[in-house]
């Protein structure tokens, strides 16, 4: 018997794949791997914040175009297999959203976007500390996590936990973290004349 051994999908590859399931996939060393579904009010902080910067946005005609659930290219040496996030929330340059609106390929972050935003849910390790590595690296200028349940670990957001928005900022090519909690409202280098805090992102999984 003869082992078959797959390819490893591209990063486009993988854009274009679809195994008739319906569920989330990010793309883990040229391998397509399932993501677990969210709760419901995961998906209320995720639609409502997302729509709230697009209005930021247009009110303002700032050159930003907030999209949800796009997939965002990580580095990968030559050679090496492509990964990929799926990222809760990115905000894309219009400048390439105006390209990918030429295109017939999929809307996703080819390169690094101005800013990724991620909701904590259960594997909030992964917020805090491997995508936070994988923005990093990738060099995306400004990656929130919005922790609206006071999930992650005291290390990140002290004792007792309380939910938190930690704006992370890279300079020198490292992240700068501040965060956020109750009424004060978060200084986003991206958004400087947004008024956003927790509390109002913690509203919108009670309405």
């Amino acid at each position: 018997m003869v082992a078959i051994v797959k390819k490893p999908l591209t990063f486009e590859e993988f854009l274009n794949w679809d195994d008739g399931s319906g569920r989330s996939f990010e793309l883990v060393n040229g391998v397509a791997m399932p993501l677990s579904e969210p709760t419901a009010k995961h998906e209320d902080v995720v639609e409502g914040l997302c729509r709230l910067l697009v209005d930021h946005c247009q009110s303002l005609k700032l050159p930003y175009v907030p999209r949800q659930g796009k997939q965002v290219r990580l580095v990968a040496g030559s050679g090496e297999p492509q990964s990929s996030r799926k990222a809760d929330i990115v905000v894309f340059a219009k400048e390439e959203w105006d390209r990918m609106r030429e295109s017939s390929a999929p809307a996703a972050a080819y390169i690094p976007p101005p800013l990724v935003i991620e909701v904590v849910s259960t594997n909030w390790r992964d917020d805090y500390r491997i995508k936070l590595n994988e923005y990093e690296t990738l060099g995306i200028l400004e990656y929130w996590i919005v922790d609206y349940a006071g999930l992650g670990g005291v290390q990140y957001i002290g004792s007792p936990k309380q939910p938190t928005i930690t704006v992370n900022s890279l300079i020198d090519g490292e992240y700068q973290a501040q965060q956020y909690q109750g009424e004060t409202s978060i200084v986003s280098p991206t958004f400087p004349q947004l008024q956003l805090a927790i509390a109002q992102i913690i509203a919108m999984t009670e309405t």
